[in-house]
């Protein structure tokens, strides 16, 4: 399975869910980040129910501290 992850193609070897592929990507801690796949925000709590699809556009966004 392919999925353009913040406009770059990844290839996984099975279907997985948003939580999976954070998982796998951010393994430290995943606070202050949100997460859209095909412009749509996927909320926290529905992370480990969202299945990706082949050719999925996902974006993670992580808020930093500055001013």
């Amino acid at each position: 399975m392919e999925i353009k992850l913040n406009n770059q193609i990844k290839t996984f070897p099975e279907q997985c869910t948003v939580q999976q592929l954070l998982d796998e990507v951010i393994p430290e801690k995943q606070k202050g980040i949100a997460v859209a796949v095909n412009s749509f925000v996927i909320p926290k709590i529905n992370r480990s129910h969202h299945l990706l699809k082949n050719n999925d556009e996902v974006l993670i966004i992580k808020a930093t501290q500055g001013g």
